[in-house]
């Protein structure tokens, strides 16, 4: 399944109420509000219902996590081909509340592309952004870590750091997708984002516990289907 652009990612985490048939149900309504809005959206579950997700869905499931490991010996990892294997499309590399090494970041890259992932390395700064850049991953989700869980949309508080960011992506990894999350809740949110330039953005907190999701997502949905 390939990723349709411009499109909203919505990150399940660890929040209450989103994994099993809790998280099931949370991918039905974010599904049928795409369907009804004809917006794109992608689903980011938790590791052990992507398989479940992607089975009782038409959303792209990402996987939030992955390992630079080959098929063998590696208790507790996470392989790329078993996340293909589970109907994973995406994974999320070096996000703020997992981070990883430079080195670990271009092979995850390498191995997600071997095995048809797409790439979308989190980078919290246009210097951290240029470096990955380098390896051409599918997307760069640019987000400063201090945003995440808060109404700090980064594409309402510094819209000239997103506007250098997309000049960095321009002149080092053109191919490269750019994504901004971190603070982002409301529709005004997504449609500044967008105004500015990225090909897609997304939310975690704001969703997964929003007294009206759906409300919200459908706010938000109407915004992308302006876009396409």
């Amino acid at each position: 399944m390939s990723l349709s652009y411009p499109h909203f990612q919505i990150n399940f985490k660890i929040y209450p109420e989103t994994w099993g048939e809790g998280g099931l149900a949370l991918a039905e309504t974010i599904e049928r509000v795409g369907q009804e809005t004809g917006a794109n959206f992608v689903v980011t579950p938790q590791i052990p219902d992507v398989r479940l997700i992607a089975r009782e869905t038409d959303l792209p499931v990402f996987a939030p996590a992955v390992d630079p490991v080959e098929p063998g010996r590696g208790m507790g990892t996470l392989l790329p081909e078993a996340l293909t294997a589970a109907g994973a499309v995406g994974a999320i590399i070096n996000h703020a509340e997992n981070r990883d090494t430079l080195a670990d970041i271009e092979t995850k890259i390498d191995r997600c592309e071997g095995v048809g992932l797409e790439s979308v390395v989190c980078v919290d700064s246009v210097e951290m952004g240029r470096a990955v850049a380098a390896f051409e991953p599918d997307q760069l989700l640019f987000e400063r870590p201090g945003d995440i869980a808060t109404d700090r949309a980064i594409s309402r508080s510094h819209p000239d750091r997103i506007e250098a960011f997309l000049e960095m992506r321009d002149a080092v990894a053109p191919e490269t997708k750019v994504r901004v999350g971190g603070g982002v809740s409301t529709a005004e949110d997504v449609r500044l984002a967008f105004e500015l330039g990225v090909a897609a953005t997304g939310a975690a907190s704001a969703i997964a516990t929003a007294k009206d999701p759906e409300g919200r997502l459908r706010a938000i949905g109407e915004v992308l289907a302006d876009r396409d």
